[in-house]
């Protein structure tokens, strides 16, 4: 997918609510289930048929089989989930894979692997997912994205409309920004982005 038409806002989420009211072009919505694989199966089925009937994206965080069963989009991948190079293999040359990465090295290898975006951060600090690294600031995040130029580049960590725009990134992915009104989020965070 060219950087020009990737989407800018990705919506991550494990409520189908959130991806009724997020779901819209320019719009990726990342399903992101901790529990089993079946319930994580049920949700990105209903998830994948409101996000196409939408003209939205939707991607699945980690869990490779579940994307490929239910027809999600893609997948993104974390450096303790599968490689971006057997990841490609198994969804094939169509499909969106997403890596996380936190280094120019790391970003240019999983360019080279076959990502078509990456998911760059924490950004800034959160307490959305724990145990994560410091976060790397809008500096450190524009530094991950000069070294793939071409490559859309995802800040993720802590964002929120109010730190937006942020030098050098494609767009920007957040989590608890859309709980409590999905609709009136995408639009405020899409309006900062365009």
């Amino acid at each position: 997918m060219h950087a020009s038409v990737f989407p800018r806002l990705h919506v991550i989420t494990d409520s189908l609510d959130v991806v009724r009211g997020a779901a819209q072009p320019g719009v990726a919505v990342q399903i992101r289930v901790k529990t089993t694989d079946a319930q994580a199966w049920a949700l990105t089925v209903a998830a994948v048929r409101l996000c196409r009937e939408a003209g939205a994206l939707c991607l699945v965080n980690d869990r490779v089989g579940v994307a490929l069963a239910a027809g999600a989009d893609g997948v993104h991948v974390g450096a303790d989930d599968l490689p971006v190079e057997a990841v490609r293999r198994v969804l094939g040359p169509d499909a969106v894979v997403g890596a996380t990465c936190r280094t120019p090295e790391a970003a240019r290898t999983a360019v080279a692997a076959g990502a078509s975006y990456l998911g760059v951060g924490p950004a800034f600090p959160t307490s959305t997912k724990d145990g994560l690294p410091p976060p790397l600031g809008p500096e450190g995040v524009a530094a991950v994205a000069a070294a793939v130029p071409g490559t859309p580049v995802v800040a993720i960590g802590g964002i929120t409309a109010e730190r937006l725009p942020l030098p050098g990134v494609h767009g920007v992915a957040a989590v608890s920004a859309f709980v409590a009104d999905p609709k009136g989020a995408v639009a405020q965070f899409l309006a900062v982005l365009s």
